[in-house]
Protein backbone atom coordinates (compact mmCIF):
# COMPACT_ATOMS: atom_id res chain seq x y z
CA UNK A 1 0.00 0.00 0.00
CA UNK A 2 1.71 3.29 -1.43
CA UNK A 3 1.80 6.16 1.80
CA UNK A 4 1.47 8.64 -1.61
CA UNK A 5 -1.09 10.82 -0.41
CA UNK A 6 0.40 11.37 2.68
CA UNK A 7 3.58 12.05 1.50
CA UNK A 8 2.15 14.59 -0.59
CA UNK A 9 -0.15 16.47 2.56
CA UNK A 10 3.41 16.31 4.55
CA UNK A 11 5.25 18.67 1.47
CA UNK A 12 1.96 20.79 1.26
CA UNK A 13 2.48 21.67 5.06
CA UNK A 14 6.25 22.10 5.23
CA UNK A 15 5.42 24.29 2.11
CA UNK A 16 2.27 26.03 3.80
CA UNK A 17 4.98 27.06 6.51
CA UNK A 18 8.08 27.94 4.17
CA UNK A 19 5.14 30.49 2.71
CA UNK A 20 4.56 31.84 5.85
CA UNK A 21 8.35 32.16 7.30
CA UNK A 22 9.55 33.71 4.04
CA UNK A 23 6.90 35.96 3.52
CA UNK A 24 7.31 37.03 7.56
CA UNK A 25 10.78 38.81 6.52
CA UNK A 26 9.39 41.82 4.91
CA UNK A 27 8.19 42.88 8.65
CA UNK A 28 11.77 44.40 8.96
CA UNK A 29 11.20 46.77 7.33
CA UNK A 30 8.74 48.87 9.49
CA UNK A 31 6.43 50.74 6.72
CA UNK A 32 5.33 47.49 5.76
CA UNK A 33 5.00 45.73 9.59
CA UNK A 34 3.12 49.31 10.44
CA UNK A 35 1.06 48.57 6.99
CA UNK A 36 0.43 44.87 7.62
CA UNK A 37 -0.67 45.57 11.11
CA UNK A 38 -2.97 48.29 10.54
CA UNK A 39 -4.61 46.00 7.36
CA UNK A 40 -5.33 43.31 9.81
CA UNK A 41 -6.68 45.21 12.76
CA UNK A 42 -9.28 46.86 10.45
CA UNK A 43 -10.15 43.56 9.62
CA UNK A 44 -10.89 42.68 13.53
CA UNK A 45 -14.80 43.40 13.16
CA UNK A 46 -15.02 46.71 14.01
CA UNK A 47 -14.81 47.97 10.74
CA UNK A 48 -18.02 45.28 9.07
CA UNK A 49 -19.83 46.67 12.22
CA UNK A 50 -19.58 50.16 11.08
CA UNK A 51 -19.94 49.23 7.18
CA UNK A 52 -23.68 47.49 8.11
CA UNK A 53 -24.51 50.85 10.18
CA UNK A 54 -23.40 53.15 7.28
CA UNK A 55 -25.19 51.01 4.87
CA UNK A 56 -28.27 51.09 7.19
CA UNK A 57 -28.84 54.74 7.18
CA UNK A 58 -28.54 54.71 3.46
CA UNK A 59 -31.68 56.56 1.87
CA UNK A 60 -33.43 54.17 -0.03
CA UNK A 61 -33.65 50.53 0.40
CA UNK A 62 -30.62 49.07 -1.17
CA UNK A 63 -28.59 50.22 1.98
CA UNK A 64 -30.41 48.32 4.45
CA UNK A 65 -31.28 45.36 2.20
CA UNK A 66 -27.50 44.98 1.93
CA UNK A 67 -27.08 45.79 5.56
CA UNK A 68 -29.43 43.19 6.48
CA UNK A 69 -27.96 40.33 3.71
CA UNK A 70 -24.50 40.84 5.44
CA UNK A 71 -25.53 40.47 8.73
CA UNK A 72 -26.98 37.57 7.66
CA UNK A 73 -23.85 36.15 5.94
CA UNK A 74 -21.66 37.46 8.87
CA UNK A 75 -24.00 35.18 10.84
CA UNK A 76 -23.46 32.30 9.01
CA UNK A 77 -19.71 32.92 8.41
CA UNK A 78 -19.23 33.09 12.05
CA UNK A 79 -20.80 30.07 12.87
CA UNK A 80 -18.81 27.78 10.19
CA UNK A 81 -15.71 29.44 11.51
CA UNK A 82 -16.56 28.41 14.64
CA UNK A 83 -17.38 24.92 14.01
CA UNK A 84 -14.27 24.48 12.01
CA UNK A 85 -11.64 26.20 14.57
CA UNK A 86 -13.01 23.75 16.97
CA UNK A 87 -13.32 20.76 15.01
CA UNK A 88 -9.45 21.25 13.43
CA UNK A 89 -7.84 23.05 16.09
CA UNK A 90 -4.82 23.59 14.45
CA UNK A 91 -2.30 25.68 15.93
CA UNK A 92 -1.24 28.78 14.36
CA UNK A 93 2.38 29.67 12.33
CA UNK A 94 3.36 32.26 15.30
CA UNK A 95 3.19 29.17 17.91
CA UNK A 96 5.05 27.10 16.13
CA UNK A 97 7.68 28.47 13.87
CA UNK A 98 10.40 29.86 16.17
CA UNK A 99 11.69 31.15 12.63
CA UNK A 100 8.85 34.16 12.83
CA UNK A 101 9.24 37.68 13.86
CA UNK A 102 6.79 40.08 15.21
CA UNK A 103 3.85 38.07 15.49
CA UNK A 104 1.22 40.26 17.04
CA UNK A 105 -1.37 38.51 19.54
CA UNK A 106 -3.96 36.78 17.95
CA UNK A 107 -7.48 36.88 18.77
CA UNK A 108 -7.67 33.03 19.41
CA UNK A 109 -5.67 29.76 19.70
CA UNK A 110 -6.29 28.50 16.01
CA UNK A 111 -5.64 29.28 12.72
CA UNK A 112 -7.77 27.37 10.42
CA UNK A 113 -9.45 28.66 8.77
CA UNK A 114 -9.12 32.16 8.51
CA UNK A 115 -11.54 34.33 9.98
CA UNK A 116 -10.70 37.73 8.80
CA UNK A 117 -10.18 36.89 5.15
CA UNK A 118 -13.69 34.63 5.12
CA UNK A 119 -15.42 37.61 6.57
CA UNK A 120 -13.53 40.01 3.93
CA UNK A 121 -14.47 37.82 1.15
CA UNK A 122 -18.51 37.41 1.84
CA UNK A 123 -18.68 40.83 2.51
CA UNK A 124 -17.08 41.80 -0.43
CA UNK A 125 -18.94 39.35 -2.52
CA UNK A 126 -22.29 40.21 -1.19
CA UNK A 127 -21.75 44.02 -1.45
CA UNK A 128 -20.46 44.25 -4.75
CA UNK A 129 -24.06 42.59 -6.14
CA UNK A 130 -25.86 46.05 -4.32
CA UNK A 131 -22.87 48.36 -4.62
CA UNK A 132 -20.55 47.56 -7.35
CA UNK A 133 -17.66 50.57 -6.77
CA UNK A 134 -17.60 49.60 -3.15
CA UNK A 135 -17.50 45.51 -3.66
CA UNK A 136 -14.35 46.25 -5.56
CA UNK A 137 -12.82 48.43 -3.13
CA UNK A 138 -13.51 45.53 -0.75
CA UNK A 139 -12.68 42.96 -2.77
CA UNK A 140 -8.64 44.65 -3.04
CA UNK A 141 -9.25 44.41 0.84
CA UNK A 142 -9.93 40.91 1.04
CA UNK A 143 -6.83 40.16 -0.86
CA UNK A 144 -4.71 42.80 1.52
CA UNK A 145 -6.34 40.81 4.62
CA UNK A 146 -5.46 37.43 3.18
CA UNK A 147 -1.80 38.19 2.57
CA UNK A 148 -0.93 40.08 5.62
CA UNK A 149 -2.44 37.71 8.12
CA UNK A 150 0.39 35.06 6.33
CA UNK A 151 2.91 37.60 6.57
CA UNK A 152 2.12 38.56 10.48
CA UNK A 153 2.59 34.40 11.26
CA UNK A 154 -1.13 34.78 11.82
CA UNK A 155 -2.23 31.93 9.54
CA UNK A 156 -0.48 29.52 6.72
CA UNK A 157 -1.94 30.18 3.42
CA UNK A 158 -3.68 26.93 3.73
CA UNK A 159 -6.29 28.83 6.01
CA UNK A 160 -6.52 32.01 3.81
CA UNK A 161 -7.75 29.67 0.85
CA UNK A 162 -9.73 27.81 3.15
CA UNK A 163 -11.45 31.49 4.29
CA UNK A 164 -11.73 32.60 0.48
CA UNK A 165 -13.88 29.54 -0.14
CA UNK A 166 -16.26 29.43 2.96
CA UNK A 167 -16.63 33.22 2.80
CA UNK A 168 -16.87 32.94 -1.46
CA UNK A 169 -19.47 29.95 -0.43
CA UNK A 170 -21.83 31.62 2.06
CA UNK A 171 -21.70 34.86 -0.06
CA UNK A 172 -22.81 32.75 -3.22
CA UNK A 173 -25.09 30.87 -1.51
CA UNK A 174 -26.79 33.24 0.19
CA UNK A 175 -27.01 35.34 -3.24
CA UNK A 176 -28.66 32.38 -4.57
CA UNK A 177 -31.31 32.40 -2.01
CA UNK A 178 -31.72 36.14 -1.58
CA UNK A 179 -31.01 38.19 -4.91
CA UNK A 180 -30.87 41.80 -4.26
CA UNK A 181 -33.50 44.23 -5.86
CA UNK A 182 -32.17 45.80 -8.76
Amino acid sequence: MSHLPLERLARLIAFDGLCVVKLNRVLVYRPCKWLARAISRMGDGELWGVLILVLALLPGPAGLRCALHLGAVALAGLLLYLFAKRRTGRPRPCNRLQELRDCPRPLDEYSFPSGHTLHAVAFAVVTSAYFPLLGAALAVFAVLTGVVRVVLGLHYPSDVLAGVAIGGGVALLSLAVVAPAV
